[in-house]
């Protein structure tokens, strides 16, 4: 039976992807930061599918102990772990650093392992978070000089980027393939007790009428079940290697648009009024994580996922039962239940 190393097993995308793994017959190996989680990550691949072929370590993406010891017993590794803040940081380094170190100390691990290939969870951050208008695609990197990149888009990008460094300076006669993921604004079903992830508190905050106006934001979003699958079948693929793929619908959803879906499944405490661009960019002077969102006011750039549709035989999910998902892993159910 082969082995998959999948890092950062306590985030919501990694517990999708040992379920998926495990489901189709690989065994797996998840890394935590701290050995505390264990439990918490088996309660949730649990309800999914059985755990037997699960086992963990402890690994740190800015500390190089137990990174090689991890990889021995393994044939494959999908390196998803990745730090993520709401609010931007004073210091964009505390995003940088770990993106960037923990994906090389991956790669240089997995290369002295012996490892087939490597699938990476990488973002559309790294794909277009420079362009405001236009349409990306696999090719399209973002410019991380540009003013409206923030400190995580960059941390993606220069991440991925070193990863293809690795890679390509790599010995043809001994290459370890690489096969990236890029996936856009993940929702989906929250499998652990732990319901304050980044992608979730969105719809959190709009269910329960935090939000008193809807921005003016649009993103390509995915399904993280998709995420998952995805990153099997990059694992899977032969003609995988060397490539990046889109995981999101080509055409980016608005904001009022998610608004108006949990708006007619029930949840009456959604205000459907649109927020001035030009108040949120007033407030972003003194409010820091609206002052994270400024750049984004107004963006609408699709993604061309076709490389992915091609390669990876792929449909996406409908982006709405995605949020229809994540609404009902919250504690509070709409008043009327429609799907």
């Amino acid at each position: 039976m082969e082995k998959v190393l999948v890092t950062g097993a306590s985030g919501f995308i990694a517990e999708h992807c040992i379920i998926e793994l495990l489901k189709n017959g690989y065994s797996v190996k998840g890394s935590l930061r701290s050995m505390n989680r264990e439990q918490e990550v088996r309660d949730a691949v649990k309800t999914e599918t059985d755990d037997t072929k699960l086992e963990f370590c402890k690994l740190d993406l800015l500390e190089d102990d137990g990174w090689e010891d991890a990889m021995w017993d393994c044939d494959y590794l999908m390196h998803v772990a990745s730090p993520f803040v709401i609010e931007d940081p004073k210091d964009e380094n505390e995003l940088i650093k770990p993106a960037k170190e923990g994906t090389l100390r991956a790669l240089n691990a997995a290369k002295k392992a012996g490892i087939k290939r490597v699938v990476l969870t990488s973002s559309v951050a790294a794909v277009n978070s420079h362009m405001m208008s236009g349409t990306s695609d696999h090719t399209t990197w973002t410019d991380i000089n540009s003013k409206y990149v923030t400190p995580y888009q960059k941390s993606k990008t220069i991440a991925e980027k070193a990863a293809w460094d690795f890679y390509n300076n790599q010995d043809n006669s001994n290459k370890m393939e690489l096969a990236v993921i890029n996936p856009g604004g993940v929702m989906g079903p929250q499998l652990g007790n732990d319901l304050g992830g980044a992608s979730t508190q969105i719809v959190s905050q709009l269910i329960s009428g935090k939000f008193p106006m809807i921005p003016a934001l649009s993103f390509p979003f995915i399904d993280v079940r998709d995420v998952a699958i995805l990153h099997l079948k990059a694992l899977t693929t032969p003609d995988a290697d060397g490539k990046r793929f889109i995981a999101a619908h080509s055409k980016p959803t608005w904001m009022y648009e998610v608004a108006e879906v949990l708006s007619a499944a029930g949840y009456e405490k959604i205000k459907l009024k649109k927020a001035p661009s030009f108040m949120l960019k007033l407030i972003g002077l003194f409010d820091n994580k609206t002052k994270s969102l400024v750049p984004m006011l107004d963006k609408y750039v699709p993604c061309d996922n076709s490389q992915t549709v091609k390669i990876l035989n792929w449909e996406p999910m409908p982006w709405e039962q995605a949020f229809i998902a994540v609404s009902y892993t919250h504690l509070t159910l709409p008043t009327k239940r429609i799907v």
